[in-house]
């Protein structure tokens, strides 16, 4: 039993693109979403709203002026409140591929990170866009999937610019979040057959040293330590998520050894992952 993964690919989904008004979505009922993936960025805007949101089995209490930015591949459970009002956004990397470097990595900057909650000026600024945007999506003008697209990379711009409060970053600094910043969508996206430092060095033309002296300077951790948090955090995926065999998991993990994959587990987390799994029952 595997976890269950939302596509994009229904009939109402025009270019792998959606958005939702969050009320008539809801249409007066509580929203109860189980454990699950998206195989799509998972975007939820919300200017009023109650309940849990897990993601990646942390749990964030919802309230209003709240942003939830998911990645393809992350795991979550929603309970959502009726009386909720926003927009829910959900795109594939299909629908939003740019040649502009400076906006793929406005986002993978966004959606790096999860959760925010923002006072009701910046709030405003966002879903004004966000009207734009649904405006362009009901109505289906001529053109309207460039102008979407438009929008979508204003709508990156502006969430970017929340996580950069400080206005004099330098442009080491700049240049130090940007690497890191691609370097986690490297590890999101070869995690499973990728595990070594070095590997992860030449795919950024960098020397270990290099790699290693930026994640250091930006996160306070090394590259290995970053390698480590993704395999398991993949781990406990699987292992909360599926019902999966133990040797199983291993396998899709890239361990033919399973011995050796459940002594790195119980190193890093302190237990076995028969005993993980079996805590959270």
């Amino acid at each position: 039993m595997e976890i269950p993964v939302r596509h994009i690919k229904e009939p109402d989904f025009i270019e792998n693109f959606k958005i939702l008004d969050i009320k008539n979505l809801l249409s007066g009922k509580d929203m109860l979403q189980k454990l699950h993936r998206h195989d799509f960025f998972f975007a939820l805007f919300l200017e009023k709203g109650q309940g849990k949101h897990e993601i990646d089995f942390i749990p964030y209490h919802i309230e209003d002026y709240s942003i939830f930015f998911m990645r393809p591949g992350q795991v979550h459970s929603l309970t959502l409140n009726k009386n909720s009002t926003g927009y829910l956004v959900q795109f594939d990397k299909n629908f939003y591929s740019s040649n502009n470097e400076s906006s793929n990595f406005a986002l993978r900057k966004v959606s790096s990170k999860n959760h925010q909650i923002l006072n009701t000026k910046k709030f405003k600024k966002i879903l004004s866009i966000l009207t734009y945007i649904f405006q362009e999506y009901s109505e289906k003008n001529e053109q309207y999937t460039k102008a979407i697209k438009a929008y979508l990379d204003i709508l990156f711009i502006e969430l970017s610019r929340l996580k950069n409060d400080s206005k004099n970053i330098s442009r080491k600094n700049l240049y130090s979040q940007e690497r890191v910043e691609e370097l986690l969508d490297l590890l999101h996206n070869n995690i499973l057959s990728c595990k070594k430092v070095e590997e992860y060095a030449k795919m950024m033309h960098l020397s270990i040293f290099q790699l290693n002296k930026i994640t250091k300077e930006t996160l306070g951790k090394t590259c290995s330590k970053l390698i480590n948090e993704h395999i398991l955090l993949e781990a406990k995926r699987n292992l909360l998520g599926t019902s999966n065999q133990i040797n199983q998991i291993a396998h899709y993990l890239g361990y033919e050894d399973t011995s050796y994959f459940i002594r790195f587990f119980k190193k890093h987390i302190g237990t076995s992952p028969k005993e993980y799994r079996e805590n959270f029952k």
